[in-house]
């Protein structure tokens, strides 16, 4: 009997409740949920505008951008001097094959077509130019007619 009475005591330790490890996993979800967005806020570069798609960035570490000053930053390094080096040694780049440029508008074509030859040379096969899309304003002769037929009625 003495060897079943242990046994008993033991089962207790063998559920381990799960419950805490789930509630800090949805906290610190959120956090980054929240975090995240913010990390790729510092750096000020005014887009073109265009008529074109809006094109979401799927890894902000596939993230060039060029500056007003003609700066290269390939996500947080500047690396202006080397942009074909950093390209080549990149783990990510070379696994993924694919990049964003995100230039100011006041840059030299010069310093982007700098930055895309080093990405063709480096293998990259889909880059992706981002633009801050035009967002076209509604016709507003509909609007001010409805207005004027309101006016005109009472």
């Amino acid at each position: 009997m003495a060897i079943s009475v242990g046994r008993g005591r033991r089962a207790g330790f063998r559920d381990i409740n799960v419950t805490p490890l789930v509630d800090v996993m949805l906290v610190l979800l959120v956090v980054f949920m929240v975090t995240a967005p913010l990390l790729t806020t510092g750096l000020r570069i005014d887009l073109p505008e265009v008529k074109a798609a809006s094109t979401p960035v799927k890894d902000a570490r596939l993230l060039i951008s060029i500056t007003k000053e003609e700066r290269v930053l390939f996500g947080e390094e500047d690396v202006t001097s080397h942009v074909d080096d950093a390209l080549k040694n990149s783990a990510r780049v070379q696994q993924e094959r694919e990049l964003y440029i995100r230039a100011d508008k006041d840059v030299r074509y010069e310093i982007v077509a700098k930055v895309v030859a080093a990405a063709r040379n480096s293998g990259v096969e889909s880059l992706n130019l981002l633009v801050e899309p035009v967002v076209e304003d509604a016709p507003e002769e509909p609007i001010k007619a409805k207005a004027g037929a309101k006016a005109g009625g009472k």
